[in-house]
């Protein structure tokens, strides 16, 4: 992806944000020259990897296939003295695809906070971790579903759904952008994420613009 492009979808989703009622901490719009002197005193942050997180997957195409999402608490798996949770806000565009993937150890409750409709799509995870045909139990705001492989969950603003670990799950916008949270066990990207097909999580980025804002690989050491 190029840094023009980030930095576009960055105040892009801040209008998004305030439009809906939902705001930012105030570390959110550093600058890099602030990073380079806070980094010490937000460990934080910057250990656990808050903030922005803008992928396209390795696909190249973020508009069809990619995800904005603002990591704003999280601990750290296997680590004493941390959080046990971590909360995102994501934005979800129409028809904007996030691809097949389920977490190994993560449990997370996904929420339309507002906007338009998210379709979400199911799959239990076989064995051999592809998708299996047999029928999908889950919890849709507290009540039991059961669902056919592939049968798409639609989620209207105010509800949601709990998505357990070994679950197969992909999630795209319908009629309009999708104001999105994620409350759920620790988060770790690096560790936890099997995707259906070999993809990438941060893009490489090419840098023809000055940065805006951080991403949360790219804070100083």
């Amino acid at each position: 992806m190029k840094r023009s492009e980030i930095n576009r979808l960055q105040m892009e989703a801040v209008d998004f944000f305030q439009k809906h009622h939902f705001y930012l901490p105030k570390w959110a719009f550093w600058s890099k020259e602030t990073w380079q002197t806070k980094s010490d005193l937000a460990s934080e942050i910057v250990d656990k990897k808050l903030g922005w997180d803008i992928t396209d997957f390795g696909l190249g195409n973020f508009e069809k296939y990619g995800l904005l999402l603002f990591t704003i608490r999280n601990g750290i798996f296997g680590r004493e003295n941390t959080k046990p949770y971590a909360e995102k806000i994501m934005i979800v565009r129409e028809a904007q695809v996030t691809p097949w993937h389920f977490h190994w150890v993560k449990t997370e409750d996904i929420i339309n906070r507002g906007g338009g409709n998210l379709i979400i799509e199911l799959s239990n995870a076989t064995v051999d971790e592809q998708l299996a045909n047999s029928p999908v139990h889950v919890q849709i705001d507290g009540i039991t579903h059961i669902l056919n492989r592939n049968e798409k969950v639609i989620l209207e603003p105010g509800e949601s759904i709990c998505l357990p670990p070994y679950l197969y799950h992909t999630f795209y916008g319908e009629s309009e952008t999708v104001l999105v949270g994620e409350v759920s066990s620790v988060n770790d990207d690096n560790q936890d994420n099997r995707f259906l097909e070999n993809l990438g999580r941060f893009p490489k980025i090419e840098e023809d613009k000055p940065l805006l804002y951080s991403l949360c690989n790219e804070y100083p050491n």
